[in-house]
């Protein structure tokens, strides 16, 4: 078993807290002056820019605008992502913010630890994960780094990824040396030659392009289910006091993915991705996966595919005691605003439902 790295007591407090609340008497919502969306953001020539399909949002203007002729003001917080989980927990926590665009394992250790929160909508296809070995190791697998030391950050979302590689090669954690350094320091210690390989996101990418060491596997080889999902969370008292503004804003991002899966739009969607730690170039690299067509890769939609990704998820943290009970699917996914997003758009057939049976 890998050892866990769990979040502070403070976070684990404000999850203690959520869950323990006294019930309080239904009354009319309160009216609402401003909607928070958290999501990860990079200083970019000065500035703040957002991730992915939020910049898009902001640039498209249509939820600012809709919001304003309600008297709401749309605000954004953005987080790092050396510390976007645990910030954007701790942020519905305390209810400072409405809705967020992360990843799976946060949002379900959030949800088990008594935070009420639902998964609206998928942001894509899933992020890849890489093995990185450092410069001049001649190993050409994961089966030839038996015995080696891996530095991999415990309690990422790629933990899951690594988990299934093992498994996929008759492997168990203890054939390994295993350090739990974030991917900055897993990166140092990979150049300093301290660990012989890592396992990490698309910044492996850098890493490779630096000299610093050679991707030698990666998910684009590995069965689509096995990518990192993210997905937009919302708050389940705003969801329940206020659906009519929880559908503006998804089909908010549901109108961003339409832009962004345009092949007319893929220059500039690259560009904006590249305003992160990869350049553009790399972001392409990354993004290159033939199993994939540019279309889907962006697809909003809670299919079978997406539904069992969390199903595997919730599994796999709570049989290595990431989290303190099993979510069910049914606790965290809410899927009940795509369909009308898609139908207001005319994007009904717009993208294809993945099956997960055969991916």
């Amino acid at each position: 078993m890998l050892k866990r790295a769990f979040f502070s007591l403070a976070l684990a407090s404000a999850f203690a807290l959520a869950a323990c609340q006294p019930a309080q008497k239904t009354a009319a919502p309160t009216a609402i002056k401003t909607i928070t969306i958290a999501t990860i953001a990079y200083n970019y020539e000065g500035k703040t820019v957002y991730n992915g399909a939020t910049q898009t949002v902001i640039d498209q203007g249509w939820l600012a605008g809709e919001l304003k002729k309600r008297g709401i003001e749309l605000k954004f917080e953005g987080v790092s992502g050396a510390v976007g989980g645990p910030q954007i927990n701790e942020g519905f926590a305390a209810k400072r913010i409405d809705f967020a665009l992360y990843g799976d394992f946060p949002a379900l250790i959030a949800r088990s630890g008594g935070v009420d929160i639902r998964d609206i909508l998928s942001t894509g296809q899933g992020n890849n994960a890489y093995l990185v070995v450092r410069k001049g190791l001649n190993v050409k697998s994961i089966k030839d780094l038996k015995g080696k030391s891996i530095a991999i950050h415990h309690g990422r979302p790629w933990e899951l990824t690594f988990q299934k590689l093992l498994d996929a090669n008759g492997l168990k954690v203890t054939d390994f040396k295993i350090y739990n350094l974030n991917p900055q320091a897993g990166f140092a210690a990979l150049a300093s030659g301290k660990v012989d390989a890592t396992f990490t996101l698309s910044e492996a990418l850098v890493q490779q392009q630096k000299g610093a060491g050679d991707i030698i596997w990666s998910t684009k080889e590995a069965p689509l289910s096995w990518k990192m999902r993210t997905g937009l969370f919302a708050r389940k008292d705003f969801i329940d006091d206020h659906p009519d503004l929880t559908q503006l804003v998804v089909t908010a991002y549901v109108k961003a993915a339409q832009w962004q899966s345009e092949e007319a739009n893929k220059d500039q969607v690259l560009q904006i991705a590249s305003r992160g730690s990869l350049p553009v170039e790399l972001v392409a690299q990354d993004y290159d996966d033939p199993r994939v067509p540019w279309r889907d890769r962006f697809s909003p939609l809670i299919d079978g595919f997406y539904v069992e990704h969390f199903k595997d998820v919730a599994a796999y943290t709570y049989a290595n005691k990431l989290v303190q009970k099993n979510i069910l699917v049914d606790d965290i996914i809410d899927d009940r605003f795509v369909v009308p997003a898609l139908k207001e758009l005319k994007l009904e057939t717009y993208w294809t439902p993945q099956n997960p049976v055969t991916q």
